[in-house]
C-alpha cells in the first residue's frame, strides 16, 4: 500500500512505542505507557476488526484457579511457586478493578466452584482430602481459608454430592473491559490500526523496522503482546491452546448463579444474562486443538452439549444460541514471559489462560520494562 504524506505524518512517523496486539495486554501497557510519557507517541497494531486471541472470546472469568488445577500445577511447580502464581492473579484483578473500575467491567462477586463427575471420585476425593493443605498453602494471598466444601445447590446432575466452593472468585464482562480500555487509550491519543498483520521486523542500533502486510514503519520500541500468534515472530516457549465455547438462548427461571470449573479446569460454564455459556473440552483433542485457527469441531461441541444436557441443565429444555473459539498461550511453565527480547524490542505474552486475572499487572509490569 502507497501512503499519503498525511497518513504517514499522522499515524507512522517518530513512534515511540508500537505495540502489536489490542487485547488487554496491549491495551493496558498502552495505557501505562500514556500515563506515564503523554507525550510519546504510540500505536497500536490489531490484525482483527476485533482483538484477536482470547481477550473478546473468553468466558470472562475472574478467577485465579479452582483446587484440583492447583493441584495439578504442583506436580510442576513448587509451593512457592504456585503462591506466587496465586499471588499474581489476585493482585492482577485487584489493580485491574482499581484503574478501571467495577461498573466498567461488569463484576459480580458472585464466588466460584469446582464440581466432580460421579465418575472422577478419585479426583473428588483427593481435592477433599488436599483442601486444608490448600488453605494452608495460600492463606497468606487472602488472609484467611479459599476453599470451602458447599452442596449442590444448583439443581446440577450426575456429580458428586459436595462442591468446593470459594468467596473470592468473580465474573466481568470482557465485551465492557475492552470496550472501556479502547475508549481511554484513544482519548489518551493512542492511535489503532485494525486489519494490520505484522510480518516480520529487523532489530537495528535504535529502532526496529517493521514490516506489515500493508506497508512498513520504524518505531523505537517494539512491544509484542499477540499472546499465543507471539511465536509467530519468536522463539520463546509457547504454544497455542484453541479453546470451544458455546452459549445458550435465555433460560426462563434460570438459578444458577456464579463461576464453575469441571473437569481440572479444562470446561468451565458461568451464567450470563439469564443463559449459559460454557467452554472447554481441548483435553479431548490436545493435537487436533494445538492451534492458531479458529474454529468449532464436531467432537467437542457435542461433548459440550451433552454436559449442558446431562449435568448443567438436566432439567431445562435450552437452545444454542452462538458458538465460537479462542485461543490462548500457553508454555511449559504457567508464569507469564514478560522480557526484552533484544534490544528495542519486547514481549508480554503466555498468559495460561489467566489472561484477565493477570493481563492488566503484565501490561503494568511491561510497560515499566520497556524504558527501565
Amino acid at each position: 500500500m502507497k501512503l499519503s504524506y498525511w497518513e504517514y505524518k499522522q499515524w507512522l512517523n517518530a513512534i515511540d512505542f508500537a505495540i502489536v496486539g489490542s487485547g488487554i495486554v496491549g491495551l493496558c501497557t498502552a495505557l501505562f505507557l500514556k500515563k506515564r510519557f503523554p507525550h510519546k507517541k504510540v500505536i497500536i497494531i490489531e490484525k482483527g476488526i476485533f482483538p484477536q486471541g482470547a481477550s473478546t472470546k473468553n468466558a470472562g472469568f475472574a478467577c485465579f484457579g479452582s483446587i484440583s488445577e492447583i493441584l495439578n500445577d504442583l506436580n510442576s511447580h513448587d509451593n512457592s511457586e504456585i503462591l506466587e502464581l496465586v499471588k499474581e492473579r489476585a493482585n492482577g484483578l485487584g489493580l485491574l478493578r482499581k484503574i478501571i473500575g467495577d461498573s466498567n467491567i461488569g463484576f459480580n462477586l458472585h464466588g466460584g466452584y469446582e464440581l466432580f463427575l460421579k465418575k472422577d471420585n478419585a479426583l473428588y476425593e483427593k481435592c477433599l482430602d488436599k483442601i486444608d493443605h490448600i488453605n494452608s498453602l495460600l492463606f497468606s494471598v487472602f488472609n484467611e481459608s479459599i476453599y470451602h466444601e458447599n452442596p449442590n445447590k444448583f439443581g446440577f446432575s450426575n456429580i458428586q454430592k459436595r462442591l468446593i466452593y470459594n468467596k473470592f472468585e468473580g465474573q466481568i464482562d470482557t465485551g465492557l473491559l475492552i470496550t472501556y480500555l479502547l475508549r481511554k487509550v484513544t482519548a489518551l491519543g493512542v492511535k489503532i490500526l485494525n486489519n494490520i498483520t505484522v510480518k516480520s521486523y529487523q532489530q537495528l542500533n535504535a529502532s526496529v523496522d517493521v514490516l506489515t502486510d500493508n506497508f512498513e514503519f520504524n518505531t523505537k520500541k517494539l512491544i509484542l503482546t499477540t499472546n499465543a500468534f507471539t511465536k509467530s515472530l519468536t522463539s520463546i516457549d509457547l504454544k497455542p491452546a484453541r479453546s470451544q465455547v458455546l452459549i445458550t438462548k435465555p433460560i426462563q427461571n434460570l438459578k444458577i448463579k456464579g463461576t464453575f470449573h469441571l473437569d481440572s479446569g479444562y470446561y468451565y460454564f458461568r451464567n450470563i444474562d439469564n443463559r449459559i455459556l460454557l467452554g472447554g473440552g481441548r483435553n479431548l483433542d490436545f493435537n487436533g486443538e494445538e492451534t492458531l485457527k479458529f474454529g468449532i469441531t464436531q467432537h467437542i461441541q457435542n461433548e459440550l452439549e451433552k454436559l449442558l444436557s446431562e449435568v448443567i441443565l438436566p432439567n431445562h429444555e435450552f437452545e444454542i444460541d452462538k458458538r465460537w473459539s479462542g485461543i490462548m498461550g500457553v508454555g511449559s511453565q504457567k508464569k507469564p514471559i514478560i522480557t526484552q527480547y533484544s534490544e528495542n524490542v519486547f514481549i508480554g505474552a503466555r498468559m495460561g489462560g489467566m489472561g484477565i486475572a493477570i493481563g492488566c499487572s503484565v501490561g503494568q509490569r511491561l510497560s515499566k520494562l520497556v524504558n527501565k
